[in-house]
């Protein structure tokens, strides 16, 4: 059997679908498990011994329906459920099935405060899509594949580091997921030993002002290395400290016990760190009792209310305290 798995974005959606993937491959014999994503996504995938080949979505999708067509496929597992996969399954034409999005339930949350969502893992919604096919969740969680020629070494690091270190990934899709920036640099502050600060590009402003604050214990990756470059780093810490972001499930398939922390998203929409079997290496920092939250159910550019609260009082205290235990 020759199936396609779609899911077209972001980092953290797609390492999620990576069970998956793994249940096609192991669960049902011979199965040949394809995956489209978006190109700037692929190597997250381009390893996974799981998958036979990565289709790149570029800036034309008729070019990717067009390459898929020459595949034939036998079924199409849509884990992405929008108006481009769509397209792609009616192209394709063989038997597909998709995943519930809940999107009317995750309106009700954010608009009325009515908490209608099932108290499921979207790794298990997921699997809803490929349930038709037989396969089931194993419950060993996510995964990530990085080759060594891919990862940084642990001599690139200062001599400090090299034998432990907690990464701080600053980054987040949008404001409203993100600590400000002098509460990183607060909270930074506040843990003990060598850090590695984890960001892209976009993240260097940040990065280089926790190095000035805390000085010489922090080692600044931001903008210095690629995708699986960074994930490595990652892999290699004692604990990691994310939002809600593609860093947070990163960390959750390497095992590493993880600080997650949130602000104007939630847990309940079921996109919380996924570690089977590993729950006591997961701590959730997150200001309940707001009732403006969540205000969105993938965060906004800046706080609608201005106030921000649910990452200004945000108590770093205790996620210091967590870690430095």
């Amino acid at each position: 059997m020759k199936i396609l798995v779609l899911r077209f974005s972001s980092i953290g959606d797609i390492v999620l679908t990576t069970p998956v993937l793994r249940a096609l491959h192991e669960q049902l014999p011979g199965a040949e498990v394809h995956v489209a994503t978006k190109s700037a996504f692929a190597d997250l995938l381009r390893y996974d011994p799981h998958v036979h080949q990565v289709h790149e979505l570029g800036e034309d999708l008729g070019a990717l329906i067009t390459t898929l067509r020459t595949e034939r496929f036998d079924h199409v597992v849509d884990l992405h459920h929008n108006l481009r996969t769509a397209r792609v399954k009616r192209a394709l034409g063989v038997p597909a099935h998709s995943f519930p999005k809940l999107n009317l339930q995750k309106w009700l949350l954010v608009n009325f405060g009515i908490n209608k969502l099932p108290d499921q893992h979207i790794v298990d919604r997921y699997f809803e899509a490929a349930a038709p096919l037989g396969v089931r969740n194993d419950g060993r969680g996510l995964e990530l594949f990085i080759p060594a020629d891919r990862a940084v070494p642990r001599t690139a690091l200062p001599e400090a580091h090299q034998s432990g270190y907690v990464a701080l990934a600053v980054g987040a899709a949008h404001g409203t997921k993100r600590l400000p920036e002098r509460r990183m640099v607060e909270l930074a502050g506040m843990v003990r030993g060598p850090l590695v600060i984890i960001g892209g590009e976009e993240d260097r402003a940040v990065g280089r002002s926790i190095a000035d604050a805390v000085g010489g214990r922090v080692f600044d990756a931001t903008g210095r290395y690629d995708l699986l470059g960074s994930a490595s780093l990652i892999a290699g810490a004692r604990a990691v400290i994310a939002h809600d972001s593609g860093a947070m499930h990163i960390a959750c398939a390497f095992k590493r016990p993880v600080v997650s922390i949130w602000g104007s998203t939630v847990p309940d929409f079921g996109m919380g760190p996924y570690q089977p079997g590993h729950t006591a290496q997961v701590f959730i920092s997150e200001v309940s009792g707001l009732s403006c939250r969540p205000c969105s159910k993938i965060g906004h550019d800046r706080c609608p209310k201005g106030h921000f609260h649910c990452m200004e009082q945000q108590d770093l205290q205790r996620i210091a305290a967590h870690l430095n235990t």
